[in-house]
């Protein structure tokens, strides 16, 4: 049985995304990708690395699509149709982690910053200001070679930085929400601090935490993209970016246009649907964005 809360949650967030057309396009394309990601590994008809021969028995070496190799070969005679089922899960894997994990950073300094004041406020801001004076993608480069190219490292290191933006907007938020009556009301009952913070203003502010949930997880893949077309990404788990930059270093980017498009046309559509879908929770978080 599902709980009722959950229930209307869902149903809020279907009827948000349902009123705006490129919100229903985009939650479209997410769901396939999500889909993609989860099963993709399990139909994949080779593995991301084994080395393939056509029907004739030579080696399968930058061959076109067609109807052996559906999205073609990558000059180690591989297919890309596999390589990107399993490059999709990486992906989606370190976009959906790396957003969620620094929307509950982010969220959790904005709350208490802007709820508390003061020095905590202070320090909170100064931190945010320090991550805001790095360079997003030298610095996420410099993590990285830090902290090592694993999987996890690479998530830790995007959410090092994605957090911030997020912190500075709930803190915004949180300043405005705090002065109203019903948290003084809050206050005169006996309310704790945190069941202020997060019973009273979170749910006020939980449309812009979808927002910026949807923006950092775009941000997180474009940020994992980049990293390992550099170099930089994790060698034991193929991802989009990671095709990129096999097929940068093997010199065929101007001849095996098939090597190119494929991710690349995967990582627009999946940047595009996250902001689709971030434009629909824009409206309801800033209402008179809609049309009148």
């Amino acid at each position: 049985m599902i709980p009722h809360g959950l229930k209307t949650f869902i149903a809020t967030q279907y009827g948000i995304i349902t009123q705006h057309k490129f919100g229903i396009f985009g939650a479209v394309i997410i769901l396939f990708f999500g889909v993609v990601g989860l099963f993709g590994p399990m139909i994949a008809p080779h593995g991301p690395w084994e080395t393939l021969r056509d029907a004739s028995g030579k080696l399968a070496l930058l061959q076109p699509p067609s109807w052996e190799f559906p999205l073609g070969t990558t000059s180690l005679a591989r297919d890309i149709y596999s390589q990107m089922l399993f490059a999709t899960r990486t992906t989606v894997l370190i976009g959906l982690a790396s957003g969620l994990i620094s929307i509950f950073i982010g969220a959790n300094i904005g709350l208490i910053s802007g709820y508390y004041g003061g020095k905590i406020d202070e320090v909170l801001m100064r931190l945010t200001d320090i991550i805001y004076g790095m360079p997003f993608l030298p610095f996420l480069i410099v993590l990285i070679a830090l902290f090592g190219r694993g999987l996890g490292f690479v998530i830790i290191a995007i959410c090092c930085i994605v957090w911030r933006t997020s912190a500075r907007v709930v803190r915004a938020q949180t300043l405005a929400i705090k002065q109203r009556q019903f948290i003084q009301a809050a206050r005169a009952r006996g309310c704790t601090n945190f069941r202020i913070i997060y019973r009273h203003i979170m749910p006020n502010i939980l449309p812009l935490l979808l927002l910026y949930t949807s923006f950092n997880i775009a941000w997180s893949v474009l940020a994992e993209a980049s990293a390992s077309f550099l170099g930089f990404g994790d060698p034991d788990n193929l991802s989009w970016g990671g095709m990129l930059y096999s097929l940068w270093i093997s010199g065929k980017i101007r001849t095996a246009w098939w090597w190119f498009a494929w991710p690349s046309v995967c990582i627009i559509l999946l940047v595009s649907a996250l902001v689709f879908v971030s434009r629909a929770y824009e409206e309801v978080a800033n209402p008179r964005l809609k049309k009148r």
